[in-house]
Parts: C-alpha cells; structure tokens; sequence
C-alpha cells in the first residue's frame, strides 16, 4: 500500500510538471490570470464611484470605467455585491495556483492576491466595519507600525535639545530655528523647480525614462497633505506642493524626490512601461490608494532621497544652490541638516498617535499634545497631522515602515554603501515589478 501511494503522488506530480510545460495549458492560464486582472481592474474604479478617493491613478482603457449612473452609492446592497464579485475573485486566483511559471508571475500572482484582500477589507470598512489600528493597516498595507514608547522618542529630543540653540521649551527653539530656513513664497517656484530638475538629472544617470516623460507642478493650498503626484499615464504627472504652512528649504529635495525623481512620478512610469505595455499586466493601470502598492510607493520615494544624495551631499548642494536662491544663510547648513536628521527619527510617534486617536484610547487633545510633544511640531502642523489621519487613517504607516522595509531590503542586497549603482539597481528592480509589503519583509539571500 505505501509503494503504491508513492506510485500515485509521482504520477500525479508528473502530470502537473507536463501540463505547467506544455504551452497550451500555459496560454490557458494566462487566459485566465488576465480575465481575472482585468475583473480586478473593473472592481476597483466601481468602488472608486463610492469612495471617490480611492483611485489614486487609472490610465487603463476607457471602456473598463463603469458610468456613475451604474453605481448605487450608500446601498449595502451594492456593497454586498462588490464582496461577492471579490470573493469570486480571490477564489479564481485560489484555482490558479500553478500560474506561477516564474519569479515574475510568482510575484504577480501574489500582488494581485493582497490587493484583492484590501479590497475587501476597503469594502467592510465603507460598509462601516471598523478595524483596530494595526489590523487595518495589515488588511489594507500588508505591514503593522512598531509600538515604540515615549521613552524611545525622549530620548532622541534629549540629544537633539544638546545641539539646538538656547535653552528653555524645546518646542520653541526649535521652531525659531527652523524659521530662518523657510523659503520665501515669492522664491517656492525657482528653488523647487531647481531642486527637481537636479533630482531629475541624477535619477536619468541610473534609470532610463521614455523620452516623452514629462510633469507639471502647480502650487495649491488647503489639503491636508505637504506634497502630491497625480498620475496621468503616457509618462506624464501632475505634482501639487501644498503652500498652506511654511515650506522649509529641506522640502524642495524632499518633495521633488518624492514626488517626482526617483519617486511616485518615476515608480508608475516604469509600472506602467513594463508591466502594463510590455506585458500586458493590465492590473497595473489602476493604483487603489488604500492598498499594499501605497506601502512600496511611500517607501520607495523616500528611500529615493538616500540615493540620489548619498552621504553628505544632500546638505552640499543645499548648501552651495538652494540656500542662495532662497536667500538663506548657507554658514548654518550643516547644522540645519543635522537637526533635522534628529527630527526625522521622531517620525514613529505620529504613527503611535494615529494609533491611539483611531482606537479611540485619545480624544483631539491628547493626540495633539502627543504630537507637539514627541514629535515636536507646532499647533498649526499638529492640527494639520490630525486632518491627514482623520482623512487617510492608518496610511501614515506607508511613510516610515515603508522607507524601512525598502532600505533594509536593499542594504540586504546591496549592503555597502561602496555600491551605489547596485543599490540603483535593485531600486529600480523595485519600481518596475510586482511587490508585496510581506513578499519584501520576508526575503532571505
């Protein structure tokens, strides 16, 4: 009996080795990957008609939209039948389970799999389900914050109070500090346009770009966000900077970089380039905001910055261009991006008062002193931290565990900062695939 079951699982095995080789069953398969994917696609701009802010791009065929008049908005009958289009989704991936011929289709099998989870998880949370912090940032971004106590945020304001100057309210003095590095709003346009187009540069000197690839930026106020990239497909990306607080002279790199090279405008280009031209992957001509790919596009664009100014040359070309057109004094340079290298490790505790305030453990207040505390901000960007978490919930994570993730993922594999053009690579790599917050935390060389 035993020589007999062996017989029938090599046999059994043997015939899924011969159907998987043969081309037939092969072009079934991905009949039936791209029929689910463009499904995918359809389900998403439906739920983008009832939660307009979903959609953060779509750049796929026009006859894929659904009109408005289609969608009944605030029916739980509506939403019951978008679960259940998901679910028939889910369990067509479920049945496609020897899909995954390659690396590439591994990972594309595997993206289209956790973007279909945060759907659902979207569609309970629109029907008016409510998660835990941490559950709904597993649901929808496939990662969970690290629950850092106010000791560890202490800790690093006592070494940034030793090196900021005067003495007195920590809060203060580092506001007055950081007053003498704000860009004149007359001079905003000159140094970010500046600062972009430097950005642009490096970033073409490792990654080649259509030739047709092409933004506009256009300056606006009253959004809860500093920066935005809105994708508009043939390589093209409108980027908004938002004028309504002081923008300090560190924001022209970081939002050019972010924004735009290597960032959000360089990732979808090359999602778009290789995945939706080349292959015919349509599922990435749509980008559902509150879904796993916000986790690698965050953090891809911030981890952008550490390439494209390695070292101390971030501060050297602050210091030796955008802080004479600004017409800012270039002697504190260094010491401005040292404090600032001390803030920015303060990040972690916006997460842990989003965390609280949606959990309902604090109410508007507590959240704000938390964050005027331990993240040292002004009332006026407290206030405005709590709009962005009001608004986009447990998305904060994707900036932080975001930038981590991808950092340790490329130090992993790329771990000396004596290579750059292979950190580039895999950077690029990064862009141009299908990745999963999960897929990236657990790989082993």
């Amino acid at each position: 009996m035993y020589f007999k079951k062996i017989f029938v699982i090599l046999l059994i095995s043997f015939i899924f080795n011969s159907c998987s080789n043969n081309p037939g069953v092969k072009n079934n398969l991905e009949r039936r990957m791209n029929n689910i994917a463009t499904n995918y696609v359809k389900l998403v701009l439906k739920i983008g008609k009832i939660d307009p802010g979903y959609i953060d791009a779509y750049f796929g065929p026009k006859n894929l939209e659904v009109p408005d008049t289609e969608v009944i908005r605030n029916d739980p009958h509506t939403i019951k039948l978008f679960n259940a289009e998901t679910d028939n989704l889910l369990n067509g991936l479920d049945s496609l389970s020897n899909y995954k011929a390659d690396k590439l289709e591994s990972l594309r099998y595997r993206f289209l799999y956790k973007q279909l989870l945060a759907v659902k998880a979207k569609l309970f949370m629109i029907s008016g389900g409510r998660f835990s912090f941490d559950e709904e940032s597993k649901n929808l971004y496939d990662a969970v914050s690290p629950n850092f106590k106010k000791e560890h945020f202490q800790a690093i304001i006592n070494k940034l109070d030793k090196i900021l100057p005067g003495h007195g309210n920590i809060n203060k003095r580092l506001e007055n500090f950081k007053k003498k590095f704000i860009i004149p709003k007359d001079k905003i346009d000159t140094v970010f346009m500046t600062a972009i187009n430097e950005c642009r540069k490096i970033t073409l000197q490792h990654i080649a770009l259509p030739g047709d690839e092409h933004f506009k930026v256009e300056f606006v106020d009253h959004k809860p966000w500093s920066g935005y990239n809105w994708y508009k497909g043939n390589s093209f990306s409108v980027i908004q900077v938002n004028t309504d607080l002081p923008i300090y002279i560190d924001r022209a790199i970081g939002l050019a970089a972010h924004e735009g090279y290597p960032g959000h405008h360089v990732y979808n280009i090359l999602m778009e380039k290789n995945l939706v031209k080349q292959r015919g992957w349509i599922e990435f001509s749509v980008y559902p905001l509150f879904s796993p790919q916000s986790l690698i596009a965050e953090g891809t664009a911030d981890f952008g910055i550490t390439l494209l100014f390695p070292g101390n040359s971030r501060t050297i070309f602050a210091k030796d261009v955008l802080f004479p057109l600004a017409g800012l004094d270039s002697s504190k340079a260094e010491q401005y991006y040292k404090v600032l290298a001390l803030t920015k490790q303060l990040n972690y505790a916006s997460n842990i008062a989003a965390k609280n305030y949606l959990d309902g453990k604090w109410n508007k207040l507590q959240t704000i002193n938390w964050l005027e505390k331990y993240n040292l901000m002004t009332d006026e960007r407290a206030n405005q931290r709590l709009r962005f978490i009001e608004k986009y919930r447990s998305y904060i994570i994707n900036y932080n565990v975001g930038f981590d993730l991808i950092k340790n993922y490329i130090y992993l594999k790329a771990g000396t900062a004596q290579q750059p053009e292979e950190r580039w690579k895999i950077f690029e790599y990064l862009l141009s695939t299908p990745q999963t917050p999960s897929g990236l935390r657990n790989y082993k060389n």
